[in-house]
């Protein structure tokens, strides 16, 4: 097989994909073609949060993450990946939005805080990708991912969504640059969530869950925020070195067939026979009528 063969093949099938083809584009990059990638960095985002102090101590007063450390992280990864499977506008995609509304109805925060959490979710995946993954995102890509997070910001009635990806990045940048720094409360939830990435890890490398995470977050003043030990230089040339492997390894391997998440379906240790929705987020907040079925578009 051409070492190229599988890239070339993702990359033509993305770049010519047309723009009102917005949802299956982005489904087509999390679910398959970037797949490992958009879920690590899916998991990096959710740490970001606690490098804000307004956001950390309104996450600390709610107490969900320190009671639930395992089941806030599941099924946040869980709801996204529910909207991006099923579609924005699906029964299963309208019910997530109505979970995520009911969630966020009474949680303080000004309107920059809110755009500010959601767009983790875009330019946090992205700019791993750009960095570390197989092959670099498609143009058409970045727009479907960027429509994909201004639709869902419209549903969850937040003002002033971006319109483009580098209008995402630029929020993005100025709100971390008047925002991150340290607090009791951000380092509180990250030490609480470490467990989390630990038990995703072999055995052997759990001592060194913080490090790792400071590593793959590379960025010295969030690891200062959080209360984490500073990447070395060793670990750094480790990441590089296995990433570049498994880079390599994946551009001769054929294109995923099956996807990287089906909705309701088993995966993990807290679902280990599947989920229902109504499983799904904190428990005193009150669900409505579930859909059934669980196709993908």
């Amino acid at each position: 097989m051409n070492i190229n063969a599988t890239l070339a093949a993702s990359l033509h099938r993305q770049e010519i994909a047309p723009p009102d083809g917005w949802e299956a584009t982005f489904r087509q990059m999390v679910l398959f073609d970037l797949a490992a990638d958009m879920e690590l960095g899916f998991f990096l985002s959710y740490y970001r949060n606690f490098a804000i102090p307004s956001i950390a101590a309104t996450l600390n007063a709610n107490a969900e993450i320190q009671q639930r450390p395992m089941k806030r992280s599941y099924d946040t990864a869980i709801v996204i990946y529910e909207l991006i499977a099923c579609g924005l506008d699906s029964d299963r995609g309208q019910h997530m939005v109505e979970l995520l509304n009911r969630v966020h109805r009474s949680v303080p925060g000004s309107k920059d805080d809110f755009l500010y959490v959601l767009l983790t979710l875009l330019v946090v995946p992205i700019r791993w990708i750009q960095k570390y993954a197989w092959r670099q995102p498609a143009v058409a890509e970045l727009a479907a991912a960027s429509r994909f997070f201004t639709e869902l910001g419209a549903r969850m009635n937040i003002p002033g969504m971006p319109g483009t990806y580098a209008e995402a990045e630029a929020f993005f940048d100025h709100y971390e640059a008047s925002h991150v720094a340290p607090s009791a409360e951000g380092q509180l939830l990250m030490d609480v969530t470490v467990q989390v990435f630990q038990d995703r890890l072999p055995k052997v490398l759990r001592p060194l869950a913080k490090r790792l995470i400071s590593t793959m977050l590379d960025d010295d003043r969030l690891t200062d925020a959080l209360g984490l030990p500073q990447a070395g230089r060793i670990t750094r040339a480790a990441l590089k070195t296995g990433l570049t492997v498994r880079n390599a390894i994946t551009r001769r391997r054929p294109l995923k067939t099956k996807p990287h998440f089906i909705p309701g379906d088993a995966g993990s240790s807290l679902y280990p026979g599947g989920y229902s929705l109504d499983q799904i987020g904190p428990a005193n907040v009150p669900h409505s009528p579930v859909p059934s079925g669980n196709e993908l578009p």
